[in-house]
């Protein structure tokens, strides 16, 4: 792979190449990605999405929107301090107008949309949907599906989805927020298809990335990018390089910020912050000014702020010096999981699983979302089908009518319907779910 291809300023709809050194510099092309993406209804719903403690109770918890501005905050950084060192590996991107602004505004967007595509009620929200279709009322339609439409619903895919949202067409709307194609690249962090699942080594393999629905999207921005195919079978491709960066930044924030978030709930002892988190900035802490903060809370805000620091200055090493296996795909791991500091990470994801993620505040909360997320696709696909098959009652055409204007839309495809369904439901906030369901199920109070 090459950093000129990789740096496409293309769009959706694009009859012409986009030139860097043409852009407005008051205003630049990749700078619009971010713009767009903050202007949509798809970034608003993650103010009321979960990220660690769904529907909480308290006012700092973070959201998935305050994490993703979080997310972008580091990517922008780790895209702009990589990005300086490339321009003087490769001076030819200089001479075409590329800067080490364009490399932070690529991550940066890439950053903030990377939890867009999740459903309400955390990464148990993506579970939920998928065992509507494999072991709940959804299996009924397995066999009228493609063995790769099939499996993208039971395994139902965040980053899938998220695509979807970035790229999806509509009447009228083309290309859904025409981001440029070097951002989608940079957000695609696993570049494959639903099947076949072949489990290896490299993280590109991990999870899937597209669902059937936007396969042509998807192999068009492959094909511009210039990302290598890493197997024709399921059209997995190794990963644009600064999807490493996009995936660090996320991976250093949930890490540090969502451990900080349980200390500050009572859920970790304070004691566990300075004994594990300690072990990252052993070298850059100042003890005088960590024992002069009165409040528990300035004190973890200072180690986190700390520990990210490092992280960033470890993730950008790892990426530099790695930059010919990331280019060639044979660089297999994530940036953190070749750092230094990987015993002292996995220490700390360790006790937020404990004390955090399987917390009877979170299981109780997610168990719920199960159940509800269950309900609102049965009634949902019920209706849509049975209009479809020309049974629908009036309560079907009612619950209709409960769908946004945009998904007001017939298709005789069943795949195309449920899948419709799913995006809608998907998209919902946690406390709109709510309050769906309630309505659905007869609770108008």
């Amino acid at each position: 792979m090459n950093w000129e291809q990789l740096l496409s300023l293309k769009r959706f709809g694009d009859t012409q190449k986009r030139p860097r050194i043409a852009q407005d510099e008051t205003r630049l092309g990749f700078d619009v990605d971010f713009d767009r993406i903050i202007f949509s209804s798809a970034f608003r719903s993650l103010q009321d999405k979960t990220q660690v403690i769904p529907l909480s109770e308290t006012d700092f918890v973070h959201t998935r929107l305050t994490h993703s501005l979080e997310v972008s905050v580091v990517g922008r950084t780790l895209g702009r301090r990589v990005g300086k060192v490339l321009l003087e590996r490769h001076p030819n991107l200089v001479e075409l107008g590329y800067t080490f602004n364009d490399f932070g505004a690529i991550v940066a967007a890439a950053s903030v949309t990377h939890d867009i595509g999740n459903p309400p009620f955390g990464h148990s929200g993506e579970k939920a949907i998928g065992e509507y279709f494999k072991s709940g009322k959804g299996v009924k339609y397995k066999n009228d599906l493609s063995a790769k439409e099939y499996q993208d619903l039971i395994d139902f895919e965040g980053n899938a989805n998220g695509f979807k949202i970035l790229t999806e067409s509509r009447e009228g709307v083309s290309g859904g927020l025409r981001l440029s194609y070097a951002t989608l690249g940079a957000f695609l962090k696993y570049p494959k298809e639903s099947l076949p699942k072949k489990p290896t080594n490299h993280i590109v393999d991990k999870k899937y990335g597209f669902f059937q629905s936007e396969k042509t999207e998807f192999l068009d921005v492959a094909k511009e990018l210039g990302l290598l195919q890493k197997s024709v079978e399921n059209n997995s491709f190794y990963r644009h390089p600064l999807a490493y960066l996009v995936e660090a930044a996320d991976d250093i924030c949930y890490t540090i910020i969502d451990f900080e978030d349980g200390i500050n709930l009572g859920l970790i002892e304070e004691e566990f912050a300075l004994e594990y988190m300690i072990k990252l900035v052993k070298d850059t802490i100042d003890s005088k000014k960590y024992h002069s903060l009165q409040c528990k809370k300035d004190r973890v805000s200072y180690l986190r702020a700390l520990a990210i620091g490092v992280l960033i200055n470890e993730a950008v090493d790892i990426f530099l010096a790695n930059e010919k296996a990331i280019l060639n795909g044979t660089f297999e791991k994530s940036l953190l999981e070749k750092c230094k500091y990987e015993a002292q990470i996995n220490d700390i994801i360790k006790i937020s699983v404990s004390k955090i993620y399987k917390s009877k505040e979170v299981v109780e909360k997610e168990v719920a979302g199960y159940r509800i997320i269950a309900d609102l696709l049965d009634v949902f696909v019920t209706a849509l089908n049975n209009k479809f098959d020309g049974n629908d009652s009036n309560y079907d055409a009612l619950v209709l009518n409960l769908l946004p204007e945009e998904y007001q839309i017939e298709s005789t495809n069943l795949y195309n319907r449920i899948m419709m369904i799913c995006s809608y439901v998907a998209g919902m906030s946690d406390s709109y779910a709510i309050r769906m369901h309630k309505k659905l199920m007869g609770n108008i109070v």
